[in-house]
């Protein structure tokens, strides 16, 4: 009778398995829409009624806490998979406030190692942790260009969702009629959901 062997951590980690995200279709929009706006007043809740560092901190812990828990399921679950993006938009928003993370160099290192950047090729924990840290990237990247737009430009809040909804539909419309990558497409669009669900 073989006896199995324990599993290495590049092997878990590397190992294709279960599709660990949702299927991208029109709720998932408006899930992530919503866990954005969801974040962004969890974020300013604490940064204004706790001392600055302790919001920080206690928004890490409970990242890290949220990561610790996707990561231990093998396959999509949609409570876990969304309190990870909460989780992601509460601390993306509070790094935004402080750096601003390089997106480029993310998705530049996740192609180099695993060839693709498509959300339907994330089957592993390794290829889960590259999506996470280009999540955490489009959170960053998306609160500052709703700042520039309400705060820097003058727009307001009202202008500046209607003009962030106009442009998250070219994406769309893009790969729709002109056939702008898909992938392209899609990271454009998660990018704009972040200061528009703001």
């Amino acid at each position: 009778m073989a006896t199995s062997t324990p599993m290495s951590r590049r092997d878990a980690l590397t190992r294709p398995g279960w599709v660990r995200v949702p299927e991208i279709a029109a709720l998932f929009w408006v899930t992530k829409t919503l866990t954005t706006a969801m974040g962004e007043t969890t974020s300013d809740t604490l940064v204004h009624h706790v001392p600055g560092a302790v919001a920080v901190l206690l928004g890490f812990i409970v990242f890290e806490c949220a990561l610790v828990i996707r990561f231990r399921e093998p396959r999509y679950v949609p409570w876990i998979y969304w309190f990870a993006v909460v989780m992601v938009s509460v601390f993306g928003t509070m790094a935004a406030d402080v750096t601003h993370v390089a997106l480029v160099v993310i998705f530049r290192v996740w192609y180099r190692a695993e060839g693709t950047l498509s959300i339907h090729s994330i089957d592993t924990p390794h290829r889960e942790i590259f999506y996470r840290a280009a999540v955490l990237a489009t959170f960053a990247l998306g609160a500052a260009a709703g700042d520039m737009t309400t705060k820097t430009l003058h727009l307001g809040y009202l202008a500046s969702s209607v003009a962030f909804t106009a442009l998250f539909v070219i994406p769309w419309i893009a790969w729709a009629r002109f056939g702008l990558n898909a992938i392209v497409a899609f990271w454009i669009a998660y990018v704009l959901t972040r200061p528009l669900g703001a």
